[in-house]
């Protein structure tokens, strides 16, 4: 949805020297095409994988004395942005989800349609692995990923199948944790909605990389540091993304005035305006071009209200 991307955070990328955080940098696209819309743009891009900053400074390098890049979370942004002295932005752009190489690439064990170590660590740097939360969660502490993150209603099946082939043997690949999963689920069901570890590989990647913990405190702290006039959009790829963005969204440009009051208060009036009509879907254009698109939603908002004191 890049051309949608662009088009909504134009109008606010038009002053003199616009700043803007691509807070999921990933393979670098949407800042790429952005800096090369806007000449005078800044853009600060934040990314977890070391090789997501390796591959878009190369990727950026044509405009490098235009680009900050850091290794941190997003939910590091309110840090990131003291320390590059751009306490205000003009535009913040979160792509969520996995990135291609992360799911392509399958030793880093992403994928259930690969054989390799269990892993799905988004920071390579980080101690906690997929493989240590299948194999030292309790039953419940599964049972709550699966249902919460993976929206699996066969939750405490599934976590209960997996705690009892880890007591045989530890559960170290993709393939077995899929075959335990796909066993545990019943044969009905899995006859359609395609593969029946879709659901646990994705409640483990976000346990593993605290991906709602970190929006939860990144989508926040972006809209705060918003000027007049700025803007955030957010791509989501499944529906727990999708509904904190509307959640937080409509906190933000609700008119919060006690009823009755014979006019609003200013105190109380919204601090942004939504962009979008519910959430806007890929075009077939666009799935035509990229097929992993198809999940995508997005939401965008502006700020048209500062705090007073």
């Amino acid at each position: 949805m890049l051309e949608r991307v662009l088009e909504l955070l134009a109008p606010a990328l038009t002053g003199p020297s616009p700043v803007m955080v691509d807070a999921n940098l990933g393979l670098g696209g949407h800042s790429e095409a952005l800096l090369a819309a806007h000449a005078s743009l800044h853009l600060i891009g934040i990314d977890r994988d070391p090789f997501a900053i390796e591959f878009s400074t190369r990727r950026l390098a044509p405009f490098a004395d235009r680009v900050t890049l850091v290794h941190a979370s997003s939910d590091d942004m309110s840090e990131v942005l003291a320390r590059a002295g751009r306490p205000v932005i003009d535009g913040v752009l979160f792509d969520l989800g996995v990135s291609s190489p992360q799911l392509d690439e399958g030793e880093r064990g992403f994928a259930y349609s690969y054989d390799a170590r269990l892993d799905m660590r988004m920071d390579t740097e980080q101690s906690l692995t997929a493989e240590e939360v299948v194999n030292t969660y309790s039953v419940g502490e599964l049972t709550r990923i699966l249902r919460d993150y993976g929206e699996e209603r066969f939750a405490p099946r599934v976590a209960a199948f997996i705690v009892k082939e880890r007591a045989k043997e530890a559960i170290t690949s993709t393939k077995r944790l899929a075959d335990i999963v796909r066993a545990a689920i019943p044969a009905a069901t899995r006859r359609t909605g395609g593969n029946p570890a879709k659901r646990t590989f994705q409640a483990l990647r976000i346990e593993v990389n605290a991906e709602l913990t970190a929006f939860e405190t990144a989508l926040p702290a972006s809209l705060d540091a918003l000027a007049l006039g700025g803007r955030v959009v957010v791509l989501s790829y499944h529906s727990l993304e999708d509904r904190l963005t509307k959640q937080v969204l409509a906190a933000r440009t609700r008119d919060t005035s006690p009823p009755g009051l014979p006019v609003p208060l200013p105190a109380h009036q919204p601090r942004f305006r939504l962009l979008t009509r519910g959430a806007e879907l890929p075009t077939d254009e666009e799935l035509a071009r990229n097929p992993r698109a198809a999940s995508a939603r997005l939401r965008a908002a502006e700020r048209i209200r500062v705090d007073e004191y």
